[in-house]
């Protein structure tokens, strides 16, 4: 191992400490992330860092320094992100830990219509930016974007190593953070009967015959079991139902 990776290497794990200790008392994300912060940005060094807890969402990010971005600044990025290949990458594309210069050119990066209004504004001439699945705090699932920027010298390789270091570690912490979903109700003793038919391959118009009720009744418990089992389909509600007895019968053992 070179100097230079000693040094990053030392580096990652203080990081890794520091992020550790500022975790193990948390009880929540709203009160994690206000101590979190400024250690990301002491890990990933930077002007700023902005926390945005559900990637492409409006709602408001947290930020070092507090109150980084004023409304027009938050309403020229939303109008303008969709053009921006670093706010897709973090967004809807895979997340890793990604510097702008990557993925355009400086030339590139100014002709954007974000940059004279988000931005130059903002001093962020260099980013490191990344996202990372955040728990089941709502649905669908979530991701979280986080993005550091600076007026001065490109990140380096030790800077993307760190963040992606910090990436998986930030997404066992947030998923351990998140809120269970709540208990599903439970299934009738009618809907159980829709269910048990329609595991066997009995057709909408057969297991209205079955159970001398009418197809659109059928219709509705199975809106209703979807519902439960959170499936979206009748091959995913039948599995769903299969898997379910199988367990119960493994329990009885």
């Amino acid at each position: 191992m070179t100097p230079a990776a000693e040094v990053g290497l030392r580096r990652i794990l203080a990081v890794v400490d520091l992020l550790m200790d500022a975790v193990i008392d948390a009880v929540d994300e709203e009160t994690l992330v206000p101590v979190l912060l400024p250690l990301l940005l002491g890990a990933v060094p930077g002007d700023s860092i902005v926390w945005s807890p559900h990637a492409g969402s409006a709602k408001r990010p947290f930020t070092v320094p507090a109150g980084l971005l004023s409304q027009d600044v938050r309403d020229a990025f939303d109008r303008e992100a969709a053009a921006d290949s670093l706010v897709l990458h973090t967004t809807v594309g895979p997340g890793t830990p990604m510097r702008r210069s990557t993925l355009q050119t400086r030339r590139e990066f100014h002709a954007l219509a974000a940059y004279p209004d988000v931005y130059r504004p903002l001093g962020a001439e260099q980013q490191l930016a990344m996202s990372f699945p955040a728990g089941r705090a709502d649905e669908p699932p979530r991701r979280v974007c986080v993005a550091v920027s600076r007026d001065g010298s490109d990140f380096s390789d030790d800077d993307v190593a760190t963040a992606a270091l910090l990436r998986s570690r930030l997404t066992r912490v947030l998923t351990r953070l998140a809120p269970a979903l709540p208990a599903p109700p439970p299934v009738t003793r009618r809907e159980s009967a829709v269910l048990a038919l329609l595991a066997r391959g009995l057709t909408n118009q057969q297991i209205a015959h079955r159970l001398a009720i009418s197809p659109r009744t059928v219709d509705k418990h199975l809106e209703h079991v979807y519902a439960k089992l959170r499936v979206g389909s009748r091959v995913e509600a039948a599995n769903a139902w299969l898997t379910r007895d199988a367990v119960a019968a493994r329990a009885v053992r």
